[in-house]
């Protein structure tokens, strides 16, 4: 049966750890500058309706890293459910590639994607979720604490996509999530349900930040305004101007934190530049797991021996 990767929650426990296992390895390998190509003479489709420096750069390197490649398709080249139906250029794409990978505005599109395609498809990010994103925080956060499960993270900021693939892991792995965020800008309902009815995790929304982070192994944040939200910009500004993480905010946990963020930072706003160059922060290790997660991902949808 064809596997894709559209949702965290899709995978059992046993195959996320598997997944962080693997990427350890991956990751182990690219440092020891070892060849690896498992993927030789193999062609991945990147479509790209949303740019990404980081999501390009890191499928780029990583398949033609494993002997692949990597074919850039932008907005200009396909019109995503506009120029031509999501149906049509699913089946011509998988005609021409082994995987595919899409970075787009429409959760929707992303799942009638994978429903055509005769290949794997991988989740690049959509409005609704990020899930190549939090594999990679949860392999961060591996390799920092030394575990994935039993930690406080606490996300401040806008319930976005991240909150929302955060709510996802917290069906799977066993931690304290809280989400704290202004009113009026919580995560999608149905999903927090879900991951509250679950009752693995003890997943919390807070409204006062200073008091959300008291105890949090891991304080992560993310833009206030994603693409396709430049115009709410100025009221955001005004919302999100006391859920900033700055170094009173880090302090606040009350432990050695972690900082998290999933990047572009948009410095003096969500969080100071001071937190960015902290020792408490992790983004770049966390961005460079970006690569190896993805690899990982890649090696598991196309059942690649390892």
């Amino acid at each position: 049966m064809k596997r894709d990767f559209l949702h965290i929650n899709d995978y059992s426990a046993e195959v996320i750890n598997s997944l962080v296992a693997t990427a350890t390895t991956v990751k182990k390998r690219f440092h020891q500058k070892e060849t690896f190509e498992p993927f030789g003479g193999m062609s991945l489709a990147m479509i790209f309706a949303k740019p990404s420096a980081r999501t390009r750069i890191s499928f780029e390197t990583g398949f033609h890293w494993m002997g692949g490649h990597a074919l850039y398709l932008g907005a200009n080249d396909i019109q995503i459910g506009k120029r031509e139906g999501i149906k049509d250029i699913s089946r011509v794409i998988s005609r021409y590639n082994d995987l595919i990978m899409a970075r787009l505005f429409d959760h929707q599109h992303i799942v009638e994607l994978a429903h055509y395609a005769d290949v794997p498809v991988i989740n690049g990010l959509t409005d609704y979720n990020h899930p190549c994103q939090i594999m990679a925080d949860i392999f961060t956060i591996q390799e920092q604490l030394g575990r994935v499960e039993n930690f406080k993270l606490v996300y401040v900021g806008d319930g976005n996509n991240i909150v929302h693939s955060w709510l996802n892991l917290a069906q799977r792995l066993k931690f304290h999530f809280v989400c704290a965020c202004p009113k009026g800008y919580t995560p999608d309902v149905k999903t927090l349900a879900a991951a509250q009815d679950v009752g693995l995790s003890l997943v919390e929304i807070s409204h006062d930040p200073q008091s959300a982070v008291k105890d949090a192994d891991v304080v992560y944040t993310d833009v206030w305004a994603s693409m396709g939200q430049k115009e709410e910009s100025a009221e955001r500004e005004k919302q999100f101007q006391p859920f900033q993480v700055n170094s009173e905010l880090l302090a606040a946990t009350g432990k050695k934190s972690l900082f998290l963020h999933c990047l572009p930072a948009e410095r003096g706003r969500e969080v100071t530049d001071a937190v960015m160059e902290s020792a408490s922060a992790k983004v770049f290790d966390q961005a460079e797991n970006r690569m190896h997660m993805q690899n990982a991902i890649m090696l598991m949808v196309t059942g690649k021996e390892f």
